[in-house]
C-alpha cells in the first residue's frame, strides 16, 4: 500500500548526515572513532560509514590516518561566509540602551580586532566622561583600559602570552603600564570575573567591564561602563557588576562564533556597514 503524506516517515539521509555533523561538532580534537559516531548519532556502523564517507567527499568531514572522523574545514569555511541577520552590534544595541538608563552611565561594546580592541558602539549617560577609546571606531592596544584587558585576560594562555608580547612595548610608556602590572590585572580580572583596574590617565575617570563570551565559551567582546570615580562606590561597583554580567550572559546565548561582525568588526561602526 503506498504512504500518504501525513503517515510517519523516517529520517531523510540529509538529516541523518546532519545529524553527524552535530554529533561531530562535539568531538575531541583527535576526532571520533566510527563506533563512537554511530552510537551517539543512534545509526548502524554501515550507516555512519556511508554518511561519513559522503559527508568527506563533500570536505565537511576530514578523516584522519588513524581513521577517525572530525569536523572538515569546509563546514568551517562556509559557517564562516554566512551572514546572519543579528550582528552583535545589533545585539548588543537594546543592552546598551537599558544599561545606560539604568545605570546613568555610559557604556561601551568593545570588540577585538587583532592586536586592539574597536569601541564598536557605545550609549552615552547623562555625565560628560572621557574614555581611551574616544567615539565609536575608535581603538586602543589589548590592555590598555578596562574592556581591553578583560578581553586580554580570558584569551586562550598561548594566544594571550603572545598578545603580551607584542604589546608591551605599545603600553610601557602609559602611565603605570608595565609586564609586573599587566600580569597583577590580568590574575585580578580571572579571580573576580570583572575589571576595574584604575590606571590613573583620565583624571576622574574610572570603568568596569565583563567579558561576553560566545556559544563556545570563547571570549568576543565586553561591556564596559566609563564613570566619574566619585560614582562608583564598592557598594555600587557590585551592583554595576551584577547588571553587566546579566546583560552579557544574555547577548553570550545568542551569539555566534561566525558572526562577522566579530571577524570584521570595522564593517559595523555605527551601525552602517562599510563595503568589502
Amino acid at each position: 500500500m503506498q504512504k500518504t503524506d501525513d503517515e510517519p516517515k523516517g529520517p531523510t539521509s540529509l538529516q541523518r548526515g546532519l545529524r553527524l555533523l552535530r554529533v561531530l561538532a562535539g568531538a575531541p580534537p583527535d576526532g571520533m572513532r566510527l563506533s563512537d559516531l554511530a552510537r551517539l548519532a543512534g545509526e548502524t556502523e554501515a550507516t555512519a560509514h556511508r554518511l561519513a564517507r559522503a559527508l568527506t567527499a563533500e570536505g565537511f568531514v576530514d578523516r584522519t590516518p588513524d581513521r577517525r572522523y572530525r569536523v572538515g574545514l569546509d563546514f568551517f569555511s562556509i559557517a564562516a561566509r554566512a551572514e546572519t541577520a543579528d550582528n552583535l552590534r545589533d545585539i548588543c544595541r537594546p543592552a546598551l540602551l537599558r544599561l545606560s538608563a539604568t545605570l546613568n552611565d555610559t557604556i561601551f561594546l568593545l570588540v577585538r580586532s587583532g592586536l586592539n580592541v574597536v569601541c564598536l558602539d557605545r550609549a552615552d549617560g547623562p555625565f560628560p566622561i572621557r574614555s581611551f577609546t574616544g567615539d565609536i571606531g575608535g581603538r586602543i592596544p589589548l590592555g590598555m583600559g578596562q574592556g581591553s584587558l578583560v578581553i586580554l585576560a580570558y584569551l586562550p594562555p598561548d594566544e594571550r602570552e603572545e598578545v603580551i608580547r607584542f604589546n608591551l612595548p605599545r603600553l610601557i610608556d602609559r602611565g603605570p603600564i608595565d609586564e609586573a602590572f599587566l600580569r597583577t590585572e590580568i590574575e585580578k580580572v580571572l579571580a573576580s570575573g570583572h575589571a576595574a583596574t584604575d590606571y590613573g590617565l583620565l583624571t576622574g575617570m574610572i570603568g568596569v567591564a565583563v567579558p561576553i563570551f560566545d556559544t563556545t565559551r570563547r571570549v568576543v567582546a565586553a561591556l564596559s561602563v566609563g564613570t566619574l570615580t566619585e560614582r562608583l562606590t564598592a557598594e555600587r561597583r557590585a551592583k554595576v557588576v551584577e547588571l553587566l554580567n546579566r546583560e552579557a550572559e544574555a547577548i553570550g546565548r545568542r551569539l555566534s562564533p561566525f558572526d562577522p561582525a566579530l571577524r570584521h568588526p570595522a564593517r559595523f561602526l555605527g551601525g552602517v556597514r562599510a563595503p568589502g
